[in-house]
């Protein structure tokens, strides 16, 4: 049996803290970032974060 990955809490507590996706793909030994991404949702502020940054200014929020 090969070495311990990191449990999926570890890598959900990186992601919310803005690790990145190739230190999480590192971190978990996965080759494929969709296989990372599954184990972490960003949290609300993180979202609203990427939204401001995506449409600084809207009036339809």
């Amino acid at each position: 049996m090969g070495p311990a990955r990191i449990p999926h809490s570890a890598l959900t507590h990186l992601g919310e803290a803005g690790a990145s996706l190739l230190l999480l793909m590192a971190k978990s030994r996965h080759k494929k970032p969709e296989n990372v991404r599954c184990y972490f949702t960003p949290s609300d502020q993180a979202l609203a974060k990427v939204i401001n940054l995506l449409a600084p200014g809207d009036s339809r929020r």
